[in-house]
């Protein structure tokens, strides 16, 4: 499910005339059995509400008073958001005439044509009161209260996102609320302004286009995804924009170093600008620092179940779930002990709106003969990065509804991705030029587009967690050995690196000094050209005694990596 609730206005939406006939209870009744909520969001105070509409308790939250009030049929809890009327105020407008008059919790309430007088006492007074217009009603609360101020509440009350809600309304009190949700409806009967800013109209009126959309949320709720409200942009083709939305299941593969990360990172910005949570699993500690998430984990400590789960109730709380404590044959089952608890969350909150998975092959590799029972039947809004495609679990690759392809050997990917998936391979495939990627959705069967992604405002120094604190693999470790192979002593990481190197014996420093031997690996497994151009200078300047090319080495290595993983970074 990707819209968890249905919030619906009352008069002239889910009633008529004040009375919500039996098939449209009905309908409320069979949306509730589909496991998602119901908000009730009226104008209506509510001892009026609980008399004319007395099977209220079919809602999870009501929000009356046009956003003042906000009230939980289970428990009969009430709760005000805002202040009650002055006393004053009230007693100013009886004495000028006005009546009816209504008070609430929160509201005053009357019927054109008194506006005028109601906005002269308010001046009179110098209060800070809006009025609201619904279809002749005239409605006075505190600035900044509507039904999208009362939504809001409830909303954090019920730990769901706006962009879960699909929103129903008829009126002018509704427009805020519509608009604050993931999709807005009018029915049939609404007024011209509000069908003229609502994503969709129902055919039927009044109960009857509340049924309509309930039938059709519970059959198929992704067609009312909105690229315009929910999609992430990705880049463009021309003056075309390229959109990514929750429902989609992404693989972002290319070779190691061509921008994938970089990639991810712009997209995470996204997510943030557009109000939806997301989670990255990071087991190289890639995403360290990323801007607008809490990261768990680190080189040293690993990450739990508990504390992911945790941190994601919260719907304004992004995590980065580091892994860099956890040995590459670990990683698998943490994720197969993970992802079960985490689906049930997205099955019931649909948070968080996107996963980032990156080292995909290590979390979903083909090798593993549960993927299929941990995986659930789709993966919308999740994105899986690899430099393997080929490697990933099939079923998971069977999921994707978008490639994109970085790098000299995109061509590679889209083959090996139809290959291990038996997709028919589109005809002619390009090569991505410059900063190009390529783009396709297999199941749509369209060409590959070559697109110019987005570009992320903050940069991220690849892999710094991993080679300063991380496990390295044996291939990629650095082995002292000395000039007879007397020893062998590993270094699978950066800061081991440094403490051996200020512990063995000046021959042996020297040995693999003179070799390269710390350039080759700074610039082969390290990855990083800068620190293997600077130790080169000390591998070539013979003045230098072992003491002093020690001295240079080690400050270079501790520069760039050794005071970032422990130190808090700008």
């Amino acid at each position: 499910m990707y819209f968890i609730a249905l919030a619906t206005d009352y008069d002239g939406t889910l009633a008529h005339d004040g009375i919500v006939a039996e098939k449209t209870l009905a309908a409320l009744e069979r949306f509730k059995k589909s496991g998602r909520k119901l908000i009730l969001v009226t104008g209506r105070e509510l001892p009026d509400l609980k008399r004319v509409f007395p099977e209220l308790g079919v809602f999870d939250k009501v929000v009356a008073e046009n956003g003042a009030l906000i009230y939980t049929p289970a428990s009969e809890e009430e709760r005000a958001i805002s202040p009650a009327p002055a006393p004053k105020f009230v007693a100013r407008l009886k004495k000028r005439g006005v009546k009816p008059l209504s008070v609430g919790r929160s509201i005053v309430a009357t019927w054109e044509p008194y506006q005028a007088t109601v906005l002269e006492v308010i001046k009179e007074l110098g209060l800070e009161l809006e009025i609201i217009f619904n279809k002749g009603a005239v409605m006075v609360l505190p600035s900044g209260i509507n039904k999208a101020a009362g939504l809001a509440a409830a909303l954090e009350d019920l730990r769901l996102s706006p962009h879960n809600v699909v929103g129903i309304g008829d009126a002018e009190n509704d427009h805020a609320f519509l608009q604050a949700c993931g999709c807005s409806v009018a029915v049939e009967n609404a007024l011209a302004a509000v069908k003229d800013t609502a994503d969709l109209v129902t055919r039927g009126a009044r109960g009857k286009g509340v049924e309509e959309l309930i039938e059709k949320l519970v059959k198929r709720d992704r067609e009312f995804v909105r690229k315009g409200r929910d999609g992430i942009l990705l880049g463009s083709v021309g003056g075309d924009e390229v959109y990514l939305t929750p429902t989609d299941t992404v693989l972002i593969a290319g070779s190691s170093g061509i921008g994938k990360s970089t990639l991810a990172t712009a997209l995470t910005e996204r997510f943030v600008e557009n109000g939806f949570q997301f989670c990255v699993f990071d087991p190289e500690g890639d995403y360290d620092g990323l801007e607008g998430a809490v990261r768990i984990g680190d080189g040293s400590s690993e990450p739990t179940k508990a504390q992911v789960l945790d941190l994601i109730e919260k719907p304004d709380t992004n995590v980065v779930v580091n892994g860099l404590a956890l040995r590459v044959n670990e990683r698998p089952d943490f994720f197969a002990d993970l992802l079960p608890g985490l689906g049930n969350f997205r099955y019931r909150t649909a948070r968080p709106h996107w996963l980032v998975i990156d080292e995909a092959h290590h979390l979903l590799p083909k090798r593993r003969d549960d993927t299929r029972a941990i995986l659930s039947l789709e993966l919308p809004g999740t994105v899986l990065i690899t430099v393997h495609p080929e490697a990933i679990s099939t079923d998971a690759l069977r999921l994707v509804t978008a490639v994109i392809a970085l790098g000299p050997k995109a061509k590679n990917v889209i083959k090996a991705f139809c290959q291990e998936t038996d997709t028919k391979p589109p005809k002619d495939i390009p090569s991505p030029e410059g900063e190009r990627v390529l783009f396709w959705r297999p199941q749509a069967r369209k060409k590959i587009a070559m697109v110019k992604a987005i570009e992320p405002r903050q940069s991220l120094k690849r892999h710094s967690r991993k080679y300063a604190e991380g496990q390295l693999d044996e291939a990629g470790s650095f082995y002292f050995r000395g000039p007879d192979d007397a020893m062998n002593l590993r270094a699978h990481n950066l800061m081991i690196f440094a403490q051996i190197a200020d512990g063995i014996d000046d021959r042996t420093w020297e040995h693999h000094l003179r070799a390269g031997d710390y350039s080759e690996w700074f610039r082969r497994q390290i990855r990083d050209k800068e620190l293997a151009r600077e130790t080169a200078e000390a591998e070539k300047d013979e003045r230098l005694s072992a003491q002093e090319s020690r001295e240079h080495v080690l400050d270079a290595v501790r520069r760039r990596y050794t005071a970032p993983a422990t130190a808090p970074e700008e």
